[in-house]
């Protein structure tokens, strides 16, 4: 039994290292799978990591395809990184440095692309505090001879049909108060007529000015 709950432990607490570690690191190049950009135009390609147990001297390499396109090292996530291997078509943008982040940016600038650049970029990093272990995600980038413009006229035409229902509302909404106040004038004022007409033929043709003849009548 005892040699059975070692060994319950030391798998758990296997596992829970493997989780971990997995999660100590991550990259991130973004929630775009593919980055469309046009012929003759420099484009950013993103990427950024964190590190939970955060890092010193982690190395970081780009990839297009199966080729090493670019490759650096961030001593601490206070500087700025350091190249390794340097590319005159590569650029590192000015980004600002957070230090209360576990955030760091390794995207790059891909100058002036053609349509040969299309393909996979991968950026990977290895941190030593995780024993090297390396950690890395996947960008397409597709070129293109001219950025499709977006053809806002279905927009525009949805725009104002639900403005002009919503106006159609409005205004009905508007027509029926009216027509309500109309009606409620009417019968207040059908009320007053009421009152007016009972009343001039209780004291003309009514009973009591009946009497009142009677009792002016003079005595034979």
């Amino acid at each position: 039994m005892a040699r059975g709950g070692g060994r319950l432990r030391a798998a758990l607490l296997g596992l829970l290292v493997s989780c971990w570690a997995a999660l100590a690191l991550d990259v991130s190049v973004g929630k775009a799978t593919t980055i469309f950009h046009q012929n003759g135009t420099d484009v950013l390609l993103p990427c950024t990591f964190t590190a939970c147990i955060g890092f010193e001297n982690a190395e970081f390499t780009w990839w297009f395809n199966a080729t090493k396109l670019y490759s650096g090292m961030v001593r601490s996530k206070n500087v700025r990184p350091v190249c390794k291997l340097c590319n005159p078509r590569v650029q590192l943008p000015e980004v600002p440095l957070h230090k209360d982040s576990r955030e760091y940016n390794l995207s790059i600038v891909l100058l002036s692309v053609d349509f040969s650049d299309s393909g996979k970029y991968t950026c990977a990093v290895k941190n030593p505090k995780e024993k090297g272990a390396e950690h890395n995600a996947t960008i397409a980038l597709a070129v293109v001879v001219e950025l499709e413009k977006v053809d806002k006229t279905l927009t525009k035409i949805i725009a104002a049909v639900v403005g002009g229902v919503i106006g159609l509302l409005v205004l009905g909404l508007l027509l029926k108060k009216l027509v309500l106040f109309g009606l409620k004038k009417r019968k207040e004022k059908n009320n007053e007529c009421l009152v007016s007409s009972s009343g001039n033929d209780h004291t003309e043709n009514g009973l009591p000015a009946s009497k009142a003849d009677q009792k002016a009548a003079p005595k034979a």
